[in-house]
């Protein structure tokens, strides 16, 4: 029966010779070399996302860093302590303005109670530019958040020189340095709004999805032009607030307080500014930094209806900032995601 070798095995010969000769014979044969395999070459190692540097970070990577986001009030149980350290960051974001009401208070102390050889409104205008300077020199602010807080300045000067030329309110002190009869440290009350909205977007890693540019930019520039035609023309801001509401009905601000993340509706970030940038007008009136009609003669509250002036002017500060925010994106790796115009759920 013929016989089949294993398909695994190999036949040799009965009488095979030895290795390397012929058999009957005695010189050696030379055998072709035997061609090895290349060894693959070994994968390199590949680190984890922890080890990786943060520039070489993916989208999804760095999206992961933030903390899973939660309705407001989800967790009672926390809400005690993240009052606290939401209270904390709003006073560090504050800090600007704090500082600016700080300098108000001391001054009118001081020229109250002495007659100093300098002009109140003159030295607050010093107080402010170091207090300015140190924000710079601290890292406490970069230079494109700098730029953008002096152009809010100048928005805020020009508002101020038009409002007091009719008549609408007044800075009854004297000083050297005015414009147009505006002391000059008046445009650094509305540069703090922009350096809040600045600290804000840092300190609470604020991140803006459905965030409908060219609508809320011209809804924004409608609302500070109406400033000025209400005067001519009939008044048109319950008309842009409608406006901002439909425009920011699907944006969300989400915000990390300590390892929580957050959201609110991006219509009501506005309002609750606007409300304290309210309060702080009824202090700084308090403490004579300017005057309305019916505080020539003795305080009174300012009138409520300024509540929606000031959420509809923080709009244009808040438009100033974000873009600042989007381009600083191509600078620093970390910044991704600040803002956004993709739906996102925040994970």
């Amino acid at each position: 029966m013929e016989s089949f070798a294993e398909p695994n095995e190999v036949e040799k010969p009965e009488n095979s010779a030895p290795s390397g000769a012929l058999a009957g014979s005695s010189q050696p044969v030379e055998t072709p070399p035997v061609e090895t395999p290349p060894v693959e070459a070994r994968p390199k190692e590949v680190r984890s996302d922890k080890t990786r540097s943060d520039n070489t970070l993916t989208d999804e990577t760095k999206q992961s860093k933030y903390p899973k986001w939660r309705p407001p009030l989800s967790k009672l149980a926390i809400l005690p302590a993240q009052l606290w350290r939401f209270g904390w960051l709003q006073a560090l974001s504050c800090l600007f303005p704090g500082l600016i009401f700080l300098g108000l208070a001391a001054a009118h102390l001081i020229w109250k109670n002495f007659d100093p050889p300098i002009a109140r409104y003159d030295a607050l205008l010093i107080y402010v530019i170091l207090v300015q300077i140190a924000f710079i020199v601290f890292k406490l602010e970069t230079w494109r958040e700098l730029l953008v807080i002096c152009a809010f300045h100048l928005i805020g000067l020009a508002l101020e020189i038009f409002k007091t030329h009719i008549g609408s309110w007044s800075y009854p002190d004297p000083g050297i340095v005015k414009l147009a009869g505006v002391p000059i440290f008046s445009g650094f009350m509305y540069a703090s709004v922009g350096s809040y909205i600045c600290q804000a977007f840092r300190r609470f890693d604020l991140r803006i999805n459905r965030f409908h540019w060219i609508g809320v930019s011209l809804l924004a520039v409608a609302a500070y032009a109406n400033f000025y035609t209400h005067h001519w023309i009939p008044d048109l801001r319950w008309w842009i607030a409608a406006g901002f509401l439909i425009v920011l009905v699907p944006s969300k601000i989400f915000f990390t307080v300590g390892k929580e993340r957050y959201w609110m509706p991006a219509a009501l970030s506005f309002i609750l500014i606007g409300t304290f940038l309210w309060l702080a007008e009824n202090a700084a009136t308090f403490l004579g930094a300017w005057a309305y009609p019916n505080q020539l003669h003795g305080w009174e509250m300012v009138h409520v209806g300024k509540l929606g002036s000031w959420s509809l002017l923080v709009t244009l500060s808040f438009v100033l900032v974000a873009a600042v925010k989007v381009w600083e994106d191509k600078f620093y790796p970390d910044a991704h995601g600040f803002v956004t115009s993709e739906d996102s759920d925040g994970d």
